[in-house]
């Protein structure tokens, strides 16, 4: 019962929080992190110790899910390289840098657990990313990189990760047997996660009653989770490839009448997970500091410092010479983008150097190192060191993003509007075609309600008469539109965005069509 009530305080600080971040503009996780530190310093708070399977799945599994089918196939390609750059090269830096710099602190740290640090400490984290991000006003191309880039770089850095730990617990590792293994896993999580939406799909596309159609998706998504564990494979890999697979198969199957509650239970179940799971790294504070003595404390501070530091300054030297790099191409040789994107500049080089958040994935990789008869060397130094920097990216660089955006006065030429209102029109032009020939009472209201409904000026929608078949041909023309939507961003004239933006809009008028026909 005390877990309870302490949750339920938890979430009404959250809530509470999140409100007065809205009001200051700052992101809420860093100030929810803030918030569970402070618990820890109050006379009987809550000693809450995450189960790091539990946490992954738990937090880690919907948020990512949630993220992951928002995400545009074609402007992951589009952005390929920076995103490559950032998910390998970066991460594979920021983990050598780490790596390096404990071991020289420390010399009796041995290389295995040093690099496991670094792959623990390397990754940004999806949910903090997203939910950093999308508090300050970004440019397009620059938030597809970083959501990309985080969708993905968990799952480099665990590999790593999975290797090291097992190194240095004594088994035996070479790169002849690893490299392979690895690229398998990646491999193989893809493929199941393609395989597995199918599978997914083919069930939720019969489930037609709301609460059942909500339950199966969150189901669903901790069930790819779990089962991606269980075999072997990237749990983070296989929740991505099962999500972008279901939004590309899902909209056209689901009808609006569950589509809006479930987009509308996602985001308060993702909203709940975010907001608990940035408290309780902050609650991690306390049981972390209880084993050690003031002397381990102040050793462990300042070896936590130092990677703090390094993991920040690690980014930048790749982004920065990189993003130069790009530039200097560009003026020399030209762009070869297939289409128009924002050209990379020094504002946006900096933006995403300085956009480094970890979160849960980084503590929970941390509190799983084995514990017990024969712990992990140096385990209580990386749980400290793991949690600096979790709670130093998310304070330092969370609460820093939207000054220093504001102060580079980054901006785009809105290509998400652009292309919404390129797909309004064709789903209009869509939508008025499935009227041709069609001279009824019931058709020419609707040409009028529907030249009103999508119009620029966003004025009323004339009502309709009540009679049968003005409700029927209103359905009938939002599957035209439906349709033609679906075929514009199959084509790649536009992104994701633009899609999701229109298809609300036509969820709306699917639901009114409903709605007039009772």
């Amino acid at each position: 019962m005390l877990i309870f009530e302490w949750t339920l305080v938890l979430l009404v600080a959250a809530v509470a929080l999140t409100a007065l971040a809205r009001r200051w503009h700052a992101p809420y996780p860093s100030l929810l992190a803030v918030l569970g530190c402070a618990l820890v310093f109050l006379p009987g708070a809550p000693h809450f110790v995450l189960e790091p399977e539990l946490a992954l799945a738990l937090f880690v599994a919907p948020v990512l899910l949630d993220a992951a089918y928002d995400t545009s196939p074609r402007d992951l390609r589009d952005n390929w390289v920076p995103i490559a750059g950032l998910v390998l090269v970066a991460v594979g830096a920021t983990t050598a840098a780490v790596a390096v710099v404990a071991r020289w602190l420390v010399p009796d740290l041995p290389w295995a657990a040093a690099i496991a640090l670094g792959a623990i400490v390397a990754p940004p984290d999806a949910a903090a990313a997203t939910a950093v991000l999308r508090s300050a006003p970004l440019p397009h191309r620059v938030l597809q990189i970083l959501e990309g880039e985080s969708l993905l770089n968990d799952a480099t850095a665990l590999l790593t990760y999975r290797v090291a730990v097992g190194a240095a617990m004594g088994a035996s590792v070479s790169v002849g047997h690893t490299a392979p293994l690895l690229l398998g896993v990646a491999v193989g999580s893809l493929v199941a996660g393609a395989a597995l939406a199918w599978v997914g799909w083919r069930l939720l596309r019969f489930t037609e009653d709301v609460p059942s159609a909500i339950v199966l998706q969150f189901a669903g998504t901790f069930a790819v989770w779990i089962a991606a564990e269980r075999v072997g494979l990237s749990g983070i890999l296989t929740v991505v490839a099962y999500a972008i697979g279901i939004a590309r198969v899902a909209p056209m199957s689901t009808p609006a009448r569950v589509r809006v509650p479930a987009y509308a239970v996602w985001e308060t179940a993702v909203f709940v997970l975010n907001a608990l799971a940035f408290v309780l790294i902050g609650l991690q504070l306390g049981p972390i500091l209880e084993r050690l003595s003031p002397a381990e404390r102040h050793a462990y501070a300042i070896v936590a410092l130092a990677v703090l530091a390094t993991v920040i300054v690690a980014r930048i030297v790749w982004v920065m010479p990189y993003n130069w790099a790009v530039r200097w191409k560009i003026r020399r040789f030209g762009s070869s983008a297939r289409r128009p994107l924002m050209q990379p500049s020094v504002g946006s080089g900096v933006i995403i150097s300085w956009c480094g958040m970890r979160g849960i994935v980084t503590l929970a990789a941390a509190l799983a190192l084995p514990d017990g008869a024969q712990p992990f060397p140096f385990r209580d130094l990386i749980l400290v060191t793991a949690f600096t920097v979790v709670l130093g990216t998310l304070v330092v660089q969370g609460l820093t993003v939207r000054p220093l955006l504001l102060w580079l006065d980054l901006r785009d030429d809105a290509p998400v509007e652009r292309e919404a209102r390129l797909a309004r029109q064709a789903a209009l032009k869509a939508a008025l075609k499935s009227l041709h020939g069609n001279e009824s009472l019931e058709a020419q209201t609707l040409r009028g309600e529907y030249k009103q409904l999508w119009s620029a000026n966003g004025a009323e929608r004339a009502d309709d008469d009540g009679r049968d078949a003005l409700p029927r041909l209103r359905r009938d023309t939002v599957v035209a539109a439906r349709r033609q939507l679906a075929s514009l961003r199959d084509d790649g004239t536009i992104g994701d965005d633009a899609f999701h933006r229109v298809e609300k809009e036509l969820d709306r008028a699917e639901l009114y069509a409903e709605g007039s026909g009772r």
